[in-house]
């Protein structure tokens, strides 16, 4: 099982921080520029850019803190810290969004007029901020960087919609279409925030990671040359990309250790193509109880 060490972190590390830097202070001009043009959806992107600030803030917090490696009071080291971030920011992003709905269905209703020249200004320089910030973050091998590759990219989408929707209102009184933009873009935020937040979920309940068929797993050890049989056999991720794997195999009485080294081997085969850093095989002897007792059957 290679163990894979990061030394391409540095690099991914100070990238982070360089887009984080750059998101968090346009987002404070945003907020402020939201409130100024009196844009729902100016105020919408704020959020989704807040939520990247936050997310870029952990992950570049999280990336230096989960190379720490393992200490006494955390043996498998710091990596479901990043799991906990993603909880906290999917918390922040609902939130936000649910805030900014209850704001712009309303305005849907009495639309207010924006003021365009200066959404169009902005959004202009939310294109040229996030664009940049890509730039900063492409080609990242950590998942880290991957997904926030993914939601600047989305920031630039989103002021690609406020732009469109500033140089329409510029020309044609449509004030009502600036909360629909601000609607459109909230719930687009909604919809990928609440299905990470299940993901973020189900690894922290220690669910099987997605794409993995642990009974075909208990099937394959069990059909192994010199297996009787298999228990307390557990699947489980560190973080959505570094998995741990636990069973108990009971063998003859009588196997050598060559039989158990195969029976070993032919595991490891098995659940060769899962990216495992934890792999623990209990070997038992038949006549031997085990050291977990199962509840008694009735």
């Amino acid at each position: 099982m290679g163990h894979h060490h990061h030394h391409h972190v540095d690099s991914s590390t100070g990238k982070i921080k360089t887009a984080f830097f750059l998101n968090f202070a346009f987002t404070i001009i945003e907020i402020i520029g939201g409130l100024l043009t009196n844009s729902m959806a100016i105020l919408s992107d704020a959020l989704h850019d807040l939520g990247d600030s936050l997310s870029l803030g952990l992950a570049w917090f999280l990336q230096k803190f989960s190379n720490k490696g393992k200490s006494e009071s955390f043996s498998f080291g710091y990596r479901r810290f990043s799991l906990l971030a993603a909880l906290i920011n999917g918390v922040v992003l609902i939130v936000g969004s649910v805030f900014i709905l209850t704001e712009a269905i309303p305005r849907l209703l009495n639309p207010e007029q924006p003021n365009a020249t200066g959404m169009l200004i902005l959004s202009i320089l939310g294109i040229l901020v996030n664009g940049a910030a890509v730039f900063r973050l492409r080609g990242g091998d950590s998942m880290n960087q991957k997904v926030m590759t993914w939601h600047l990219l989305e920031d630039v989408l989103g002021w690609v919609a406020v732009l469109i929707v500033s140089v329409v209102m510029m020309f044609a009184d449509l004030p009502f279409l600036d909360p629909l933009a601000s609607i459109g873009i909230t719930l687009f935020i909604l919809y990928n925030v609440v299905s990470n937040f299940i993901q973020t979920m189900k690894l922290f309940l220690e669910a099987v990671p997605d794409g993995v068929d642990l009974d075909d797993i208990i099937n394959k050890i069990g059909a192994i040359k010199d297996v009787q049989s298999t228990h307390h056999t557990h699947l489980w991720s560190m973080d959505g990309e570094h998995h741990a794997f636990s069973t108990h195999v009971v063998v003859e009485a009588d196997a050598t250790k060559e039989q158990v080294c195969n029976v070993k081997e032919e595991i490891k085969n098995i659940i060769d193509s899962i990216h495992l850093d934890h792999v623990t095989i209990e070997v038992e002897y038949e006549d031997m109880p085990c050291s977990i007792t199962e509840p008694a059957h009735h």
